[in-house]
């Protein structure tokens, strides 16, 4: 039996990517190797639904106490050793590119998800580009092993933090677990009315900012059937700004639905009542949401760049992202065929298999076992 520590600060506080990714990870552990007794640290915690760890007797939740407990951060990035050396922990595992400062007191593995601040850094504060960069430096370089959630991030890890590629491991990762059930035609109704969904619509998933591009989609609108609508699954920045200026200049007010604040457990079946997913990224350390849609049969049409190849595969049309034309085509050639669309979406349940939750977390613990054997 392991004691086997995390970084958990995403999985309590996160309801999006580092946090999905986070929770699966914690879970399916515990749940595959249940022997095993597992450490959640983290400088707070609020039980809520999308994590239920209190029920599993194998976990334990680890807070910040005494006067620790005022300085929190501090306590995440130097005070926890000392819990860590408390707790006996066998291995440590920074869940979201950081990892503690300090003398090590067990093997420590660190999971790298992108490099966005330093190829966005525009985007970015000159004092968070500044902390997000140290703290991503020190972590792959305390670290024994480093997981790279893909290629393109395992390339970007090495260029911009110095990482030893000798240390680096790409472990893809895996959607939530509530994708892979089957969706009922009650369930689909209800979502539908919940939201006020259109009959027919393709789905844009993310934050709605300048990298995941959402501007050029809606400029497509105008070359697709007037019946069609988009659907954007995401919070909103001040880049939404530029997208509704578009929407107005072009008379789309009627086409686009921006569906914010949505309950996750909803997303399969929004996923599923799409004509299909465009995900004309920018840049991905891996576009969990092109997994997300080939997991619940939705056809897929995605960059042609960074991650997005790695997690399509051959179960996904291409385009260059910044090139409206080539998105409007790739677009109708899903909606006028629907034997194509039957083909990819079969594609694509075959494909996304070698990303189930089984599969990552049995190559996530056998790194573990070879760090401590």
């Amino acid at each position: 039996m392991y004691k086997i520590g995390f970084d958990a600060k995403r999985a309590f506080s996160n309801f999006t990517g580092l946090g999905n990714y986070s929770r699966t990870i914690i879970s399916s552990l515990s749940g595959f190797y249940s022997s095993n007794k597992y450490f959640l640290y983290t400088p707070r915690y609020k039980q809520q639904p999308v994590h239920n760890f209190t029920d599993k007797p194998n976990i334990e939740i680890i807070t910040p106490h005494g006067f620790s407990s005022i300085f929190s951060r501090t306590w995440r990035t130097t005070g926890i050793i000392n819990d860590l050396k408390r707790d006996k922990i066998d291995i440590y595992h920074g869940l979201s590119g950081e990892l503690p400062e300090g003398k090590k007191v067990c093997p420590m593995v660190v999971t790298v998800h992108d490099a966005i601040f330093m190829k966005f850094s525009g985007f970015y504060t000159y004092a968070d580009r500044f902390f997000f960069e140290k703290k991503h430096i020190s972590a792959c370089r305390r670290a024994d092993k480093i997981i790279a959630i893909s290629n393109q991030t395992a390339d970007d890890i090495i260029k911009y933090f110095n990482a030893d590629p000798k240390k680096i491991e790409v472990i893809y990762q895996s959607c939530d677990p509530v994708f892979h059930r089957s969706i009922t035609d009650e369930e689909l109704y209800r979502v539908r009315k919940k939201y006020n969904l259109p009959c027919r619509y393709i789905l844009s998933v993310g934050r709605v900012e300048t990298r995941k591009n959402l501007n050029t989609l809606v400029r497509t609108l105008p070359q697709l059937p007037p019946d069609v609508k988009i659907v954007s699954l995401g919070g909103i920045t001040p880049y939404f700004k530029e997208v509704l200026t578009t929407i107005k200049t072009l008379g789309l007010s009627e086409r686009v639905q921006i569906l914010s604040g949505a309950d996750f457990a909803d997303f399969p079946a929004i996923y599923k009542m799409s004509a299909m997913l465009v995900y004309a990224s920018l840049y991905e350390g891996f576009g969990i949401p092109v997994l997300e849609a080939l997991t619940t049969g939705t056809p897929v049409v995605t960059s042609n760049i960074s991650s997005m190849p790695e997690v399509g595969g051959d179960a996904a049309l291409y385009v260059n992202p910044e090139n409206v034309n080539d998105i409007a085509e790739k677009i109708n050639m899903f909606l006028s065929s629907p034997t194509l669309c039957e083909e990819m979406t079969g594609k694509g349940l075959e494909f996304s298999k070698r990303f189930r939750e089984e599969k990552v977390v049995s190559e996530v613990y056998d790194l573990y076992n070879t760090i401590l054997k």
